[in-house]
Parts: structure tokens; C-alpha cells; sequence
């Protein structure tokens, strides 16, 4: 299993510069237009790319230093990056597409709990969340695991029906307030079924409409009750969080 938000990899690696998999560049339903996907290729080919920036804006700096990391090599991090911390270090893993890898016969789910296990992260308090746009997928895992589970939407589901399945809800943050930053009762409707809610996805340098700064759209997204948030700039939404539990 490869680290990579997206299947195809034109955005997020430098496979347009490479010359030896310009044949490999095809048509996807998934996408408009040609691109290279992930699955047309072995992992020690992956192996010879090398990591860009996907999002415009952000610095360049970085591009063409860092291999693409395995799901492997990700938890191992994390692992070392822990015991030097001295702290607890989280996992939240994604399964991205898994009905598209399943039909090629890529199945994450069991490839992904090996994985987890082999690196200490099983069981319903291990620190970790495996969310999915998938239901299909997570009553999947639901079956063999008890890590907690998250079910991602960009649309209100049924909170009732979901709650069966998963221990929370990752929504797309529009879903929760209106255009007047009140809350739709979205957040207040998951609690009663008994559902976390983490929406996504804030960033410092692009704040939604009619927030003029990331922090006043964090604080009213916490003060509204949030679980968590999915975020590009974890430090930001740390600090801004802690602000908001110590101010009344």
C-alpha cells in the first residue's frame, strides 16, 4: 500500500517528467482528461518517483527530494517519531477508491490491519480512525476490526443508519453552518446517535468564504462543538482549539 491522497499521481509526484511511463498515461472515469494511476504500476516503480507539491500556492522547496512512503514506512514513522516525542501519536488512515482497487483485485482491507497490527495500532483504543467515503467498506471492516471507524460525506447522510456501522462522521464542513455561520443542527444530530463528528478540511492559506482568518472559522466550528477537524496545518488548529477550551 502506497501513501498518496489521490490514485492518479500527476498532481503529487514528478511522473510527467519521466519519460519511461509516458505510455503508461491513460483515461479514467474517475478523472477528466489522461493521467498515470497508481495501480498500473509495480511499487519499486513508484519507488523512482519522487514527491511535488499537489496544491498551488504552497512552496516548491521540497519537490523532487522525498521518495513516495509505503503505508508501511508511514507507520514506522510514526512509531519512532512517538517514542522521541515521549507521547501517544495517532494514525487516520483513508481508504481511498477501495471499490475501484477491489474490482482489480487491490483489496486494502486486510493488507491495512496487517499493517496496523504489525505496528501496535489494533483494538477499539488503539489511536486510530480508518475512514472511507465507502460504506460498503467500512461494514467491511466493521467485521474484522474494532478500530474506531469514520464514514466520510460530502452530503447529510442518515445519522440513525450510519451510527450501526461507524463511531463517527468526517462531513464536509459547509454541511454544518449556514451562510450566516449558524449551525444547521448537523453536529448537534450526530451527537444524538452517538457519532463523532471531524469535518474537513481547513487550511491557513484558503479559508472558506466569509472567514477572513483560519482562526475565527476554527473557533466557530469548535465552539459549535466539533470532535475534531481534518486540517493542512495541524499547529494552527491545535492552538486554536486550546484557545477556545480556555476562554469561556
Amino acid at each position: 500500500m502506497v501513501a498518496r491522497h489521490d490514485r492518479y499521481l500527476s498532481g503529487s509526484t514528478d511522473i510527467s517528467d519521466r519519460p519511461e511511463f509516458a505510455d503508461r498515461k491513460r483515461t479514467d472515469p474517475s478523472r477528466e482528461g489522461e493521467d498515470w494511476f497508481i495501480e498500473d504500476f509495480t511499487l519499486a516503480e513508484i519507488k523512482t518517483l519522487k514527491a511535488r507539491q499537489p496544491r498551488a500556492g504552497r512552496t516548491k522547496v521540497y519537490d523532487g527530494l522525498h521518495d513516495i512512503p509505503t503505508f508501511d514506512e508511514v507507520l514506522a514513522l510514526v512509531k519512532v517519531s512517538a517514542e522521541i516525542a515521549g507521547r501517544e501519536i495517532g494514525v487516520y488512515p483513508e481508504t481511498k477508491h477501495p471499490a475501484i482497487f477491489d474490482r482489480v483485485g487491490l483489496r486494502h482491507d486486510e493488507a491495512m490491519l496487517d499493517a496496523l497490527t504489525k505496528h501496535g495500532f489494533s483494538g477499539a483504543d488503539a489511536p486510530v480512525f480508518i475512514q472511507s467515503f465507502e460504506i460498503e467498506n467500512l461494514k467491511r471492516l466493521k467485521e474484522k476490526t474494532d478500530i474506531k471507524l469514520v464514514f466520510l460525506t460530502d452530503k447529510k447522510p442518515d445519522f440513525s443508519e450510519i451510527a450501526k456501522t461507524v463511531d463517527g462522521v468526517g462531513p464536509y464542513k459547509e454541511l454544518l453552518i449556514d451562510e450566516e455561520a449558524y449551525s444547521t443542527g448537523f453536529i448537534e444530530e450526530a451527537h444524538a446517535a452517538g457519532l463523532l463528528v471531524h469535518p474537513w478540511t481547513f487550511r491557513d492559506d484558503d479559508p472558506a468564504e466569509g472567514f477572513n482568518h483560519i482562526g475565527i472559522e476554527l473557533e466557530v466550528y469548535y465552539r459549535y462543538g466539533v470532535d475534531g477537524v481534518f486540517s493542512d496545518f495541524t499547529d494552527t488548529a491545535f492552538e486554536i482549539r486550546q484557545n477556545v477550551e480556555d476562554t469561556p
